[in-house]
């Protein structure tokens, strides 16, 4: 498939600069693509390329990802993820908007959705729901201020550990053919491109923040969780993959709190499965919207 090149914006959030891709068409209706966690909005832009002469589709980088600036501090809280979907809508000026989202996107989006009903006419999240009931079963055997102290540790080698650097383009390439077995060649180049920067002595280097792979030791209470998925109002389609370590949430009862949600399970996906399966992904998704 040929890729149309999205224009290239930004917006202010809590004194961030972020980015957003956006594919013009802004008299159709506002789509809002939101990636997972060590991602960037460009991994949506083969869906864009499909959806973009019906929708107004922009695609964000969220904070300490893609080339939105990071967070000062190196914190990275769902609460603010949320603030700064909730600024990107209000920046778009239009609404209400549809919502597909992925992983960490897909986490923020649901909770946007529980908080605004009245902004979001249908959205989607491909294995959004975070850590199982029994992840955080076990999660909870810990006791809280030992958590607390790994995270503390955990912060300290974040902070001490430089950005990976890798030799070659192709050396990048390779580790993101690893990540996902699934990916054709097409996508993980695609992928790879957009999601690295080339450093000063000719290496290259993911463009995430590091202090990512050290996620928040505590969140909102489950049972206030709940409580917004129970308050999204629009339906509501949840995807997950059959090969992905996610857990899907009709069989681990979370399906209970959503009152107009339909899940999917995709045979011969993983946790990216809007790549793994793009042809079903997209099918599944021109049927919903």
């Amino acid at each position: 498939m040929t890729l149309t090149a999205p224009s290239s914006n930004s917006f202010i959030s809590q004194r961030l600069r972020l980015h957003y891709a956006d594919w013009g068409n802004r008299d159709a209706p506002p789509l809002v693509l939101v990636h997972g966690g060590r991602d960037h909005g460009r991994s949506w832009d083969w869906v864009a390329e499909r959806l973009r002469h019906d929708w107004h589709v922009v695609a964000p980088d969220l904070r300490g990802h893609g080339d939105s600036q990071w967070a000062p501090d190196g914190n990275y809280d769902t609460a603010a993820f949320v603030y700064d979907l909730a600024q990107l809508v209000r920046q778009l000026d239009r609404g209400p908007v549809t919502i597909v989202s992925h992983s960490l996107g897909g986490n923020v989006s649901l909770r946007f959705a529980g908080l605004y009903p009245d902004l979001v006419r249908r959205i989607v999240a491909i294995e959004g729901l975070g850590p199982s009931p029994k992840v955080l079963a076990d999660r909870a055997q810990t006791p809280f201020a030992d958590r607390w102290r790994t995270w503390i540790a955990d912060k300290h080698a974040a902070a001490a550990r430089l950005p990976r650097r890798y030799a070659t383009f192709a050396d990048a390439l390779s580790r993101m053919k690893a990540e996902n077995t699934y990916l054709t060649d097409e996508q993980a180049h695609h992928l790879t491109v957009h999601g690295m920067s080339r450093n000063e002595d000719g290496t290259w280097s993911w463009k995430f923040d590091n202090h990512l792979n050290v996620w928040p030791f505590h969140d909102m209470p489950q049972e206030e969780l709940e409580k917004l998925w129970q308050a999204i109002d629009c339906p509501t389609l949840l995807l997950y993959g059959a090969d992905s370590w996610a857990s899907n949430p009709e069989k681990d009862g979370r399906i209970k709190h959503f009152r107009h949600a339909r899940v999917v399970e995709f045979e011969n996906a993983g946790h990216w499965l809007h790549h793994d399966q793009f042809d079903r992904f997209m099918a599944e998704l021109d049927t919903f919207l």
